[in-house]
């Protein structure tokens, strides 16, 4: 593809945007590992066959005068192999690289797919661009538009829908575009997670004049071969090379005193198991945990604590980064046309946090600590070809997902890095001040690059891939309880203790952090492990 997304200004000089070049990962990727049937270009959903398709005819751009590049350039996916057909068009943001797909199908099983019978005009821009709904015949669902530049209606043979039995309901994902009358959203499955069948086409749907209902008008796909899930999923050394070829470096703050470790190295530095009714007589855990209750649920009966002796204590809080390791679940999503990478550390204490007060910044004391903290990095995988499309930075209690025209890759290659905030962990994509709450007040996460660095790639174990029979779980991923001790504090109180240290220096400002700090920071309170948390069978939020 040349410039297409070239626009005329005023004194006739060419004004490129950021989607008017391709984007590419630093490194061309390998051949992956053979295996049945992962990164083969083509999956099949139960008669209907799908591949991806990542190159575009551009048809019309919302800003024709090349004046803003908060704008959106309406794409054709082209070329398509033969005996495939479009499914529906593609719309991205001009502000970023040309970087998407979406789906082109073919009927391999007679009336999986049919052409429309009619179309209605969804939306219209400038009397230049046409957005077609297409109207299906009985039996069958659109699942994308046809765009034009023309008011004549596209021919029926443009697209096609979808039986629909081989669909899902559809939700709005992200924002992409908005003006005065219509908005365009990414579109994505309703119901999503380890075990769900809808999968992404890589459309777009409009609502126009805020009418919700328009968001309904499209369906997605769904992978009627799911039970078979596993002839398309990555095996162990396809996981590894997408390990090796896509995972980040954590690069930790100038100042983080405690970092992550390994269980092992947890378990055999004197870490305690302890039970409701017996807490004087607490167990030393094993090193892999093969002492520790195995699955029931959270009931707060058990709980780990670091060893007693306070000397032994304050060395196991800062970790052992030299002795980290990562722990990884690797799980379908999205019908199993992607692969989820989820990239866990252990970090044996969360350290306090500070408050940003106008320009002054403020230790909040016990605010923000507990024992034992879980935090992670996934990778979103294309099933069709290994290419990675997204990657989601956890933070707290959630996130944020980066597509990779916004990663630091690392060296020429496609590694990247991650920055885990001074004493939080909260994961970011790049360094900076991170300030929860607003301009004036807020709690702060820093991240900064040092010489304090963990490749994922070096040290990590599958902890979990339910699809693949013969991975073994070690005894501390059904560890369903917390892995640190509940010690109850009252927020307001710690603000008073913080508000009587500063001598009035400050003011009352600080007693509005109150609403400002997140619930998982209302006591010292140890988390429960990967396997409990929600993202473990369902989507990252």
């Amino acid at each position: 593809m040349g410039n297409f997304g070239s626009c005329f200004t005023s004194s006739k000089e060419i004004q490129t945007f950021p989607i008017d070049t391709n984007f590419k990962l630093p490194s061309l990727l390998p051949s992956w590992p053979p295996g049945e049937g992962f990164a083969t270009g083509i999956i099949d959903l139960g008669g209907l066959e799908v591949c991806q398709i990542t190159t575009f005819k551009k048809i019309w751009s919302t800003s024709q005068d090349g004046s803003d590049a908060t704008h959106v350039t309406f794409f054709e996916p082209s070329p398509i192999p033969d005996g495939f057909f479009m499914l529906g068009c593609y719309c991205q943001s001009n502000n970023t690289p040309l970087f998407g797909w979406v789906l082109a199908g073919k009927d391999v099983s007679s009336g999986t797919l049919a052409e429309p019978v009619d179309y209605t005009l969804a939306w219209s821009g400038n009397d230049s661009c046409f957005v077609w709904l297409p109207t299906p015949p009985e039996g069958y669902k659109p699942v994308g538009y046809v765009v034009t530049t023309s008011p004549e209606k596209p021919s029926v043979g443009s697209i096609r829908c979808v039986r629909a039995d081989l669909t899902d309901e559809s939700e709005a994902d992200a924002l992409v575009w908005s003006s005065n009358d219509v908005s365009v959203y990414g579109l994505r499955p309703k119901v999503r997670g380890r075990q769900a069948q809808g999968v992404c086409v890589g459309t777009f749907i409009i609502s126009k004049d805020g009418d919700d209902a328009s968001l309904s008008s499209l369906s997605c796909l769904k992978n009627n071969n799911f039970d078979s899930l596993a002839s398309f999923m990555p095996n162990l050394d396809q996981i590894d090379a997408l390990i090796q070829e896509y995972s980040p470096r954590f690069y930790f703050h100038p100042k983080e005193t405690y970092f992550p470790a390994s269980t092992r190295w947890y378990f055999t530095n004197g870490v305690q198991l302890y039970h409701t009714g017996d807490e004087l007589n607490p167990i030393l855990v094993e090193p892999t945990g093969s002492n520790l209750p195995q699955g029931g649920s959270n009931d707060g009966t058990y709980w780990l604590d670091l060893p007693v002796d306070e000397t032994e204590r304050e060395r196991v809080k800062k970790g052992d980064l030299q002795m980290c390791e990562a722990y990884i679940h690797v799980k379908p999503m999205l019908g199993a046309t992607f692969t989820d990478i989820a990239i866990w550390l252990f970090y044996p204490f969360n350290g306090p946090s500070t408050a940003k007060v106008g320009l002054v910044d403020i230790p909040l004391g016990r605010i923000g600590e507990h024992i034992g903290d879980w935090e992670h990095v996934t990778l979103r995988v294309s099933n069709f070809n290994g290419q990675l499309y997204r990657v989601y930075f956890g933070q707290h209690s959630g996130g944020t997902w980066v597509e990779p025209t916004s990663l630091e890759f690392l060296d020429a290659s496609n590694n990247f890095a991650a920055y885990p905030s001074l004493n939080g962990h909260a994961t970011y994509p790049v360094p900076g001040l991170v300030l929860q709450g607003n301009d004036l007040i807020g709690l702060r996460n820093d991240a900064a690059k040092s010489d304090k660095f963990f490749d994922v790639k070096k040290r990590y174990s599958v902890m979990e891939a339910e699809y693949i029979n013969n991975v073994i779980e070690l005894p501390w991923v059904n560890y369903f309880r917390k892995w640190g001790p509940k010690i109850t504090y009252e927020i307001g109180l710690e603000i008073e203790k913080v508000q009587g240290s500063l001598a009035g220096t400050v003011g009352s400002p600080i007693s509005s952090l109150l609403g400002l700090i997140p619930k998982e920071f209302s006591s010292e309170d140890g988390p429960t492990g990967p396997k409990v948390k929600d993202v473990w069978d369902g989507d990252e939020r």
